[in-house]
């Protein structure tokens, strides 16, 4: 009974060690800056969607108020453009800063693959 019970304890206590989770490691993400030819052509299409928002009555201005935020949403749309990231990522990047605004990113997104 008592080497019954040893067993099980040392069977329990292997398929413990076993089972620890492996965690992934943390895969750096890098994006590369525009050439001057794709900058060209992402300032092209960029103008072409900012136009088109203002035909449309429910797209809001996204306030960026600095020259940071520009930068910020100016980078992550050239992302989107050259497909360094895809739709779904542009859209949780821009609500984790702009929560109210899934409709203005949606809508830029639809604006870019529309010209892509």
């Amino acid at each position: 009974m008592k080497y019954t019970m040893i067993i099980a304890l040392f069977t329990v206590l292997m398929y413990t060690g076993c089972s620890s989770k492996k965690i992934p490691p943390r895969v750096q993400v890098h994006y590369e800056k525009p050439t001057a030819t794709k900058a060209a052509n992402f300032k092209n299409t960029m103008v072409k969607v900012a136009l088109s928002t203002r035909d449309d009555a429910r797209y809001k201005k996204i306030q960026l108020d600095t020259p940071e935020k520009k930068a910020w949403f100016k980078d992550l749309m050239f992302r989107l453009w050259d497909r360094q990231i895809t739709r779904h990522q542009f859209m949780t990047e821009g609500l984790s800063k702009y929560p109210a605004r899934r409709y203005e990113f949606a809508f830029v997104a639809n604006g870019f693959q529309k010209r892509s």
